[in-house]
């Protein structure tokens, strides 16, 4: 017979089909279980430049944002908007769930085009930043190997950071109760990437790190 295994609460039975409680916690009232526009019905403002940028300066948003400055500075005639989204519902207004459904900045919308194209999550942003405007191949190379390379970290941090942000950061920080396994899990992880990253940036590489491989990391 298998161990019972304590709960936190001490009362707390997994339930067979979970249902949907407000959850406590800093964020606890913008979460939902469901997808949709349930917030108000509002456009996004829009700037007179084509490259539109809907974010805030979270570690995730910030990304794109270094990005876009460093086209400003290579590309004089390169010009954009940002427009600040604050995760405190705001993601969930009408206007920016039609640019982005996930709801999760940062999105962008590019009206250089006939029809304009909407692109989010944050990775699939730099890759399309590049791909259109990067035509040197300054930050994303052109051909391969060195292209898979730079691919190949930034799909690391995107895949690593859930479990620094959204793991880490959540139940030391902002979870309404400390429970010591999560953040024993999510700290080990935390630490484990982190350490990745060092030894990648060690034995060398760090003299030799492309400024591609700098953005992507």
């Amino acid at each position: 017979m298998a161990e019972e295994k304590p709960s936190l609460p001490a009362d707390y039975v997994v339930p067979k089909v979970w249902e949907y409680k407000e959850q406590g916690g800093q964020f606890g009232g913008t979460n939902r279980p469901y997808a949709g526009a349930w917030g108000e019905d509002k456009p996004l403002p829009k700037g007179e430049h084509k490259i539109q940028l809907y974010s805030m300066g979270t570690p995730n948003g910030v990304k794109v944002t270094i990005l876009l400055e460093e086209l400003v500075e290579l590309f004089p005639d390169f010009e954009y908007d940002a427009w600040l989204i604050p995760i405190n519902g705001v993601q969930f207004t009408s206007g920016f769930h039609a640019i982005n459904p996930n709801s999760k900045i940062p999105a962008m919308v590019d009206h250089s085009t006939d029809k304009p194209v909407r692109v989010f999550e944050s990775g699939s942003i730099l890759m399309y930043l590049c791909d259109k405007f990067d035509k040197d191949g300054v930050f994303l190379p052109k051909e391969y190997p060195a292209r898979a390379e730079v691919q190949n970290w930034l799909m690391w941090q995107m895949g690593s950071a859930p479990f620094i942000g959204g793991g880490f950061g959540h139940f030391y920080n902002y979870a309404p109760v400390k429970i010591q396994y999560a953040i024993d899990r999510y700290s080990m992880e935390t630490k484990r990437l982190l350490d990745v990253l060092d030894k990648h940036l060690g034995d060398g590489n760090k003299k030799r790190l492309r400024r591609q491989e700098a953005l992507c990391l």
